[in-house]
């Protein structure tokens, strides 16, 4: 087993993640019953294994598959399989960090870019792993992730989503970040720079503090100053930004992840449940229902369908 894996093979328990290692795990066995039902295109078989093994047990089987066959086993996926079903059981063999570099190259390839998807990441990810993805990006694309973010953003924008990347965390006043965020939104043109400076670098107690600062001398909500003062992509990351550092609703990242869910867009909830799996998804499961008063489970029967449904079902795992 590769390095990398072992410590979320040894913690996975402690999470509160859907997705578990599989104790009776046994990887030939595993990857014996995928070739034959690859050959007999018996994609039941292959969503009940590939959804019931941890991320590290995944790999495990790739790699003793490869041995046996002498062939990729994400190779056999995409000729025995096609559409979302194909992306979903695709998504679920690669390591995080590729996952998290394959959904940033996605979201800038193509026509447009989609800064929605580029912000749930850039967002969400601690500074040590964002640098591993970067790192995976370079490994998986040969192009340096920073480079093709410039190269895909503009402006304000573009400085905020390099200061993402980049964030690191700076001590700072509170009473000074105040100042500093109410002078830039009450310039006759709102500065975005304090406030790129300030969200990136502050840890999330800090800017609590601060929030609670401005948003008693503005009298309304920081969502609400930062519609006021920005506009375009810009206002975007920051409001995204402000959702996902808040305290004081501990809830905020996981109901950032379950507005993202609602758009009930296969690439989207593909993602984020792909992504959250061993981790927090239970926690985006219960921020999911509190947001739209039905579970993800139900919705998820709502939207999709055949055995791309059964394999979003055995993700989620259950009704809350």
């Amino acid at each position: 087993m590769d390095i990398e894996y072992l410590p979320s093979f040894e913690m996975a328990w402690g999470t509160l993640g859907t997705i578990r290692p599989f104790l009776n795990f046994h990887a030939k066995r595993d990857a014996l019953n995928i070739q034959a039902a690859l050959e007999q295109k018996d994609v039941l078989t292959l969503i009940n294994i590939l959804t019931n093994r941890s991320n590290a047990q995944r790999q495990i089987i790739a790699q003793t598959f490869k041995t046996i066959t002498e062939k990729e086993l994400s190779s056999g996926l995409k000729k025995a399989l096609s559409g979302e079903l194909e992306n979903l059981l695709l998504a679920l063999l690669m390591t995080p960090l590729q996952f998290e570099a394959y959904r940033l190259r996605q979201s800038m390839e193509g026509i447009g870019t989609d800064e929605e998807g580029l912000l749930e990441i850039l967002c969400t990810r601690s500074p040590k792993v964002l640098a591993n993805i970067t790192a995976t990006y370079k490994e998986q694309y040969n192009k340096d992730l920073e480079t093709d973010l410039k190269g895909e953003t503009s402006g304000d924008f573009a400085k905020l989503v390099l200061a993402l990347l980049k964030k690191k965390k700076v001590v700072g006043l509170v009473q000074r970040d105040t100042e500093a965020l109410s002078e830039a939104i009450n310039q006759a043109k709102a500065d975005p720079g304090p406030w790129i400076t300030i969200l990136t670098t502050r840890d999330s107690e800090h800017l609590n503090k601060v929030f609670v600062n401005l948003e008693s001398e503005k009298q309304e909500t920081v969502d609400e100053a930062i519609e006021k003062a920005f506009s375009g992509d810009v206002r975007l990351g920051l409001k995204t930004l402000g959702k996902t550092l808040e305290l004081r609703c501990v809830q905020s990242p996981n109901l950032y992840l379950a507005q993202r869910l609602e758009t009930m867009k296969a690439a989207i909830v593909q993602g984020v449940m792909v992504s959250h799996s061993e981790k927090d998804l239970l926690c985006v499961r219960v921020a999911y229902l509190r947001q739209t008063g039905t579970s993800l489970y139900t919705a998820l029967q709502k939207q999709f369908k055949g055995d791309h449904l059964q394999a979003l079902l055995a993700i989620c795992r259950s009704e809350d």
